[in-house]
């Protein structure tokens, strides 16, 4: 019994079904604005679109009792607000841990559409980079 097994047997099938809808476009969405977090004239936007998608996703695992994906979504989170608050523009070491992030909620999305558990968290996922240059 994998992850979809479970959620519909706990939820209303419209209640996963939307949550799958938004996370696919979500994880979609993520690798372009994390590339844009290096342009300078794109930085604020991707970085508040970012927060908003993590805490997004962050609110509907957790309602769906999906604690993997909450707490690692709440973990880029606060990364995010860091961020959010300094005006420096953000080293290739948190690029390429956002995007090993980004995979990670790829690889969940594989996960909920093959109906598998989900994956374990890389360990290297925790480990956040220093944000700024």
């Amino acid at each position: 019994m994998g992850i979809r097994t479970i959620l519909d047997a706990n939820f209303d099938f419209e209640i996963v079904d939307e949550f799958l809808d938004h996370y696919s476009m979500m994880v979609e969405s993520m690798e372009v604005m994390i590339l844009d977090l290096n342009k300078p004239n794109g930085y604020s936007r991707s970085v508040d679109e970012l927060f908003r998608v993590f805490h997004n996703i962050k609110s509907a695992s957790s309602y769906l009792q999906m604690l993997p994906m909450s707490r690692l979504s709440a973990f880029v989170e606060d990364a995010l607000e860091e961020l959010r608050t300094t005006d420096k523009l953000v080293n290739d070491d948190i690029i390429t841990w956002l995007l090993a992030v980004s995979d990670m909620f790829a690889q969940w999305q594989d996960d909920l559409r093959f109906d598998r558990d989900l994956t374990h968290i890389k360990y290297s996922l925790l480990q956040k980079p220093e944000l700024t240059k």
